[in-house]
């Protein structure tokens, strides 16, 4: 689509054209292209890419055997397709010619890291390897490194490795190292053929550029990258003797600051996208960190909560502290200079989206077909003027895990309170409310851990939903600034981009003019924040008794469950 092209695109009569930028965004489900203005940051253009392959867990394509529980792969061609399909679908929207465009940014999931070879070629791509499933590249959302990111937590906290407690205390299973290490203990021939070992925001800078780049940002949340150090090789070892060299051989690399030219397009990434070749690309960034930008939350304790299938916060800060159960924290993560921290929630929209699926009856699908509108949105509207606490119902929503404060992805999702008389509309509006309690949870963890949150500003597809907001502003009993656009990644991926062009001087000067934010805020209700405070307390209560040692239950369920899905017996007895 196009936003006013005659206006949008033109300068003041008699001068140039104004110039624009293009801002990737590689998502969970698709990747999403827009064209914005250097000037204002008007977008003038978006397309978005479905990936044809989607999420890659129950089978790899061709093959027939099923995957381990919790495995969660992409194929890096539906990366390629974003490239070649929706940017130029963008340009052709806003009715741009590649001339215009002085740079390109791209954001992507993280962590989602793949195995290649010493010349960018995805393992999965090579024919005799193409049916393994550990070649092909992880999603953020693959979880079956769970043990393997136990082990590493157990001895690190052991030996007291001092970058232990930027993690929150415990590497998460979704980062690099965890993967990493299931996949030498699962396929060592795997580990052995891969020369890097990559985040996909490096990988497609990559394929853009046409070299090896790595950005600081995924090298310190994601990859135990601390005070210009990674573990030591005796660490890696003392894990596995055959891990000792993992860092030398697959992941060193010089690390570039964010907003900086990561170099020019390709002759052969030109012809994909559309644009003129040496167009300047910028250093790749995680989706969550480069939407700052976009929010105008570059400012120390301003926090920014990227809703979306998952909820990633991030803030800047000028203090170094140490938040339990964060998921990092990284000198220049977010812009340069300054601390970023980050924590998360690994299941927001995706739990949202999986109780639609597979819990509304037929008729409600049936009344909001004949309404026009969506089940999310048939729900909302049923949901919304109910009192606080009249569901009687109150979930935890670990669905995908726990990502903070407890940085266990074995821990499964929790529904109280049910009876004969729940309505589908209250499980979930509960399921909203977990997801918001949630968030609380890790803002009062950076309160406590004297990191101040000043403000709270909601980017992301959540953004459509007023409901869901107003349910965040009560529960959390503040304002809610919201980002005014659904494209806030690649819109802040655009503006690492007129950094990187040399339009503007740094990212706090970009994201000042080009970053837009709604004028109003959703505000709380004084009565609705009142009356959450009573039921986060039973929240707490039940996010701490299956979540810190009350009981050992979820981890016991999912433990049976895995063994059912593993023993030939039980699997031949389900067929």
């Amino acid at each position: 689509m196009a936003t006013d092209v005659n206006a949008n695109n033109s300068g003041s009569a008699g001068s140039p054209p104004d110039p624009v930028v293009v801002g990737i965004d590689f998502g969970t489900l698709s990747g999403r292209a827009v064209v914005v203005r250097v000037r204002d940051g008007a977008e003038l253009g978006t397309a978005e890419r479905a990936y044809p392959h989607g999420v890659i867990s129950d089978h790899l394509p061709g093959h027939g055997e099923p995957l381990e529980p919790e495995t969660a792969l992409q194929h890096p061609e539906d990366y390629r397709r974003v490239l070649s399909e929706a940017v130029p679908a963008a340009l052709h929207a806003a009715g741009i010619t590649p001339d215009r465009v002085i740079g390109v940014g791209v954001d992507f999931t993280s962590c989602t890291v793949l195995p290649t070879t010493a010349d960018g070629t995805p393992l999965c791509e090579v024919p005799d390897l193409a049916g393994r499933p550990h070649a092909w590249p992880k999603l953020w959302r693959h979880h079956s490194a769970q043990p393997e990111a136990d082990e590493i937590n157990a001895l690190a906290a052991e030996r007291g490795e001092p970058w232990l407690g930027r993690y929150g205390g415990r590497i998460s299973s979704e980062w690099q190292f965890a993967k990493a290490l299931q996949v030498l203990r699962d396929d060592p021939e795997v580990y052995r053929r891969a020369d890097r070992w990559i985040e996909g925001a490096d990988w497609i800078v990559w394929r853009l550029c046409g070299h090896e780049n790595r950005n600081v940002a995924t090298a310190g949340y994601k990859g135990i990258h601390q005070d210009g150090a990674w573990p030591t090789k005796d660490f890696l070892s003392a894990l596995d003797p055959r891990f000792a060299d993992f860092v030398t051989e697959k992941l060193d690399h010089p690390l570039s600051q964010l907003g900086e030219r990561a170099g020019g397009l390709t002759a052969e990434a030109a012809a994909w996208t559309g644009l003129l070749e040496d167009t300047p690309v910028a250093v790749g960034n995680i989706d969550a960190h480069v939407t700052a930008a976009a929010a105008q939350t570059t400012a120390p304790g301003r926090m920014l909560a990227i809703m979306g299938t998952s909820t990633c916060h991030v803030m800047n800060s000028e203090v170094l502290a140490e938040v339990p159960g964060m998921c990092g924290m990284a000198l220049g993560g977010i812009t340069p200079g300054m601390w970023g921290y980050e924590a998360g929630q690994s299941g927001v929209g995706d739990i949202f989206g999986w109780f639609v699926d597979t819990h509304v009856p037929p008729a409600y699908h049936q009344e909001a077909a004949e309404r026009g509108v969506s089940v999310h949105d048939l729900l909302s509207a049923k949901a919304a003027d109910a009192p606080v606490g009249a569901h009687g119902l109150v979930a935890l929503d670990w669905h995908s895990g726990n990502r903070s404060v407890l940085v266990d992805h074995s821990l499964t999702g929790v529904l109280v309170g049910m009876t004969l008389a729940t309505r589908p509309e209250e499980v979930y509006r509960a399921l909203v409310e977990a997801t918001a309690f949630g968030t609380r949870t890790i803002i009062e963890a950076f309160t406590t851990a004297g990191v101040p949150v000043h403000d709270l500003t909601i980017g992301g597809g959540m953004v459509r939903n007023p409901f869901v907001l107003q349910v965040y502003a009560d529960v959390l009993n503040r304002p809610l600034r919201v980002v005014d656009t659904e494209h806030s990644c690649a819109v802040g991926a655009a503006i690492h981009a007129a950094v990187a062009a040399g339009a503007h001087p740094d990212v706090h000067a970009a994201s000042a003019a080009m970053g837009r934010v709604r004028p109003d805020t959703v505000d709380p209700d004084p009565r609705r924040a009142a009356a959450y405070d009573a039921l986060f307390k039973v929240y707490t209560e039940l996010h701490d008794h299956f979540g810190r040692g009350g009981t050992d239950s979820l981890h016991r369920l999912r433990a049976l469950r895995q063994d059912a899905l593993t023993t030939d017996d039980a699997t031949q007895g389900t067929r």
